[in-house]
């Protein structure tokens, strides 16, 4: 018997997949936003990184996506969200829950943490199946099997029986990502899916990552902090910093043009494979803290241009093909042929 997904129309091709207008947030009684005005947007079949220091926002901004974050304690200030063109609401629970694993797909950091230890591998990947398509038991391990098959773990009929702990941590992923997969998503999530694995594992697991977004035309949204994996992976990027996209654009762009300081401090810490060893560069000071945060811009306390007029809320610099920046000064090479 053929399996039928049970999936939603897809909207007009002009509209984004997933695109976030405006998303800020605060925990708490503190006033600050945790994340402020956050956008980005992705399309169908693209590959969009969102980049930057552990504790700037990238997980909580798609943990806020996928409605995972604790209710009561996270509080929404502004959420402009659109799904295949349609409102998407951070604040309807019911709809979110329908969304999430369906039609919006998560993989997260620690699969160890994530997989349920008291269960079969197969019945997780049947439960994520049967909890969105009104299908047996058996059609639901039968998808399961065909899903660990599809994510290439040798023997799947015998693994589907196994606990998480009798698997490796490559193997751990992989059933992450066919548990992900099983509802055929039109967007996954991917929270720093390598971190933990050595590099033969890393290049296995992206590499299946990228066929199967050959083969389904999804789109994905990959969190990391390793500009190495953004090189080899992304369509796109989005640079965050302390709760703010402070620049984004064309991977190329971000790579070979980065406008804002913030992001040339980044690429520059990158260690160089050829050419004479220099000591990495690095960007001083610290994170700031929800209690510290800078009014205006948030890197403003770190940053080597900074004047008077950073404790403004910069404004959002464009410079075409969908490259932008958060930067008062921006493009920085004008600043820096003033100031030669």
């Amino acid at each position: 018997m053929v399996l039928t997904l049970v999936q939603s129309a897809p909207s007009p091709s002009a509209a984004p997949l997933l695109d976030v207008r405006a998303l800020s947030l605060g925990f708490g009684t503190s006033k600050t936003r945790l994340l402020d005005g956050v956008r980005y947007s992705v399309e169908a079949g693209e590959t969009l990184c969102i980049v930057g220091e552990s504790g700037c926002g990238k997980s909580v901004s798609s943990l806020a996506i996928m409605g995972l974050l604790p209710q009561g304690a996270a509080h929404i200030h502004e959420a402009d969200i659109r799904f295949r063109g349609e409102r998407y609401d951070l604040n309807d629970m019911a709809a979110l829950r329908r969304h999430r694993g369906a039609d919006i797909a998560m993989i997260f950091q620690e699969p160890m943490t994530s997989l349920n230890p008291a269960f079969k591998v197969g019945d997780q990947i049947a439960e994520a199946v049967t909890a969105h398509n009104d299908v047996s038991e058996a059609q639901a391990r039968d998808r399961a099997v065909e899903m660990l098959r599809r994510v290439r773990i040798p023997a799947p009929e015998a693994r589907m029986n196994e606990y998480p702990h009798q698997l490796s941590g490559g193997m751990r992923q992989r059933v992450m990502i066919a548990m992900a997969l099983a509802n055929d998503p039109a967007l996954l999530i991917a929270d720093e899916p390598t971190t933990a694995l050595d590099v033969t594992i890393q290049s296995q697991i992206l590499d299946l990552i990228r066929d199967l977004q050959a083969e389904t035309g999804m789109g994905t949204i990959m969190i990391t902090h390793d500009l190495g994996v953004v090189a080899e992976i992304a369509d796109n990027v989005a640079v965050m910093y302390a709760g703010t996209i402070v620049e984004a654009g064309p991977a190329d762009a971000i790579f070979n043009d980065p406008q804002h300081p913030y992001t040339i401090g980044l690429m520059s810490s990158m260690p160089r494979l050829t050419g004479p060893r220099e000591r990495l560069t690095t960007v001083p000071g610290t994170v700031p803290t929800v209690e510290t945060m800078p009014a205006g811009c948030r890197f403003s306390t770190r940053c080597p241009f900074a004047q008077p007029v950073c404790a403004e809320t910069p404004p959002q610099r464009e410079f075409g093909r969908g490259h932008r920046a958060l930067c008062h000064f921006a493009p920085l090479d004008d600043r820096l042929e003033r100031s030669a």
